[in-house]
């Protein structure tokens, strides 16, 4: 398969003197187009950095990190700033809404910002989406007038605006509750059924379960992977991923 991401020998460094630490040791990671894969271990074992890292939001220090082939390192801030705006969509955990704005206005934002772009095309897009992941007729509300599971579709059409080529989730279920977040991973495990790669990082065993494969995380390093059949049903995994963290001492 075409690899969408491709990072390779990964060394992300914070601080200095002897406050230096390595956040990620020599990380490879790989994502194919059209995968879904997830990350688990941990607090501060690396998960959220290699995130950042594989998506161009934050540098590396020593290695190489691709996009399509393209070493991300070379390129100027624009071009970076390009693809992340136009290749690449972003779900947190708590989403960056601008209270100024409406659910619509902050849904086609990313949108609006590419030169060229017809506002009546990304309206009505933006509107197709939101049907699609059930908060059609919320458009004119203010982020502060809709539930937490509501904002954070809002935040996956968001993600969704660019068609982009791959997704980086990072836990976009902490914060809901069961029946929310059990929503959102249906949204996500659909639009990766259409052809969108997917990354997520997540402490949650059932949440990893939606993924293809996972990859295991401990001390800034990839210590092992599991990687499912597609016959395979959630419980199944999620039993082979408790099994798999617990003998691995994850």
């Amino acid at each position: 398969m075409n690899k969408v991401i491709t990072g390779k020998n990964i060394v992300k460094t914070f601080g200095k003197g002897s406050e230096k630490t390595n956040a990620l040791n020599g990380v490879d990671a790989e994502i194919s187009k059209g995968e879904f894969v997830a990350v688990m271990g941990p607090s501060g074992s690396g998960k959220s950095t290699l995130l950042f890292v594989l998506s161009g939001t934050d540098d590396i220090t020593e290695g190489s990190v691709k996009f399509n082939g393209t070493e991300l390192k070379e390129l100027r801030e624009n071009e970076l700033a390009d693809i992340r705006r136009e290749k690449i969509g972003f779900v947190f955990q708590q989403p960056t809404m601008l209270k100024n704005l409406n659910v619509l206005d902050n849904i086609i934002l990313p949108a609006v910002n590419n030169n060229g772009k017809d506002i009546k095309a990304i309206t009505q897009k933006a509107k197709a989406v939101m049907e699609k992941t059930g908060i059609s007729g919320l458009e004119n509300r203010d982020i502060t007038e809709v539930s937490g599971g509501q904002l954070q579709r809002a935040g996956v059409c968001r993600a969704l605006i660019n068609s982009p080529e791959i997704i980086f989730a990072d836990e976009p279920t902490g914060a809901l509750n069961s029946k929310s977040a059990d929503e959102i991973m249906s949204l996500l495990t659909d639009i990766n059924k259409d052809g969108t790669a997917v990354l997520l990082v997540t402490h949650d065993a059932k949440v990893a379960a939606r993924a293809g494969r996972i990859l295991f995380m401990k001390d800034g390093s990839v210590v092992s992977e599991l990687i499912f059949n597609e016959s395979d049903i959630i419980e199944t995994k999620i039993n082979r991923i408790i099994k798999h963290m617990s003998s691995a001492e994850i």
